[in-house]
């Protein structure tokens, strides 16, 4: 049942890797499932590509070698759906 207090979303997932391969895949499983995510990878237009648009989706560039960029998507994931915990 999905948690009408969070905006609607089951859980908010954070998923590095997400425009392909296993990330990609545990995404749109998340999704198909009524749960947010957040789908972090380099090239944020090739998460849109692969998942497409949608309010429960947040793509995000981010190298995870990067500290400020981590710190920016986290930032970015709790303004949109206020929390993640996945």
């Amino acid at each position: 049942m999905a948690d009408i207090q969070h905006g609607g979303f089951k859980r908010v997932w954070f998923i590095t890797g997400a425009s392909r391969g296993i990330g990609a895949l545990i995404a749109e499983a998340a999704l198909a499932d009524g749960n947010a995510v957040v789908a972090a990878g380099r090239n944020a237009s090739a998460i849109v590509e692969r998942l497409g648009e949608s309010a429960a989706l947040l793509p995000v560039a981010l190298d995870v070698t990067d500290e400020a960029q981590a710190k920016a998507a986290v930032r970015a994931a709790v303004e949109k759906f206020g929390r993640i915990e996945c």
